[in-house]
């Protein structure tokens, strides 16, 4: 199978599950993400807490970059699953067992 094929999304259970999964996870670093961009944002109206503040940028830029790759190993993880036979291309020789 292909990377970010989007019938794998539904391909199974399994892969409903994992997708749901990695979604939480990725919603849960947006959102961890978006709150240290906005406490970080607040430090820089007071002098005293600009030092903090950039840290709080940074930690906020590395959790965005978790993003795309908490993506990367869904499209992965699904890639690896078994795709029962109702779910593979017409013609597919491929031999996968279903679970």
């Amino acid at each position: 199978m292909k990377l970010f094929d989007d019938s794998l999304r539904t391909a199974s259970a399994h892969h409903a599950e994992a997708v749901r999964r990695y979604e939480l996870g990725r919603t849960v670093v947006e959102f961890l993400a978006a709150v240290t961009f906005i406490i970080g944002s607040v430090f820089f109206f007071y002098e005293s807490l600009i030092y903090a503040g950039t840290w709080m940028f940074l930690i906020g830029s590395v959790l965005f970059a978790v993003r795309p790759s908490i993506r990367l190993m869904l499209e992965l993880h699904l890639a690896r699953l078994p795709v029962p036979r109702e779910f593979r291309p017409y013609g597919s020789e491929e031999v996968v067992e279903t679970l």
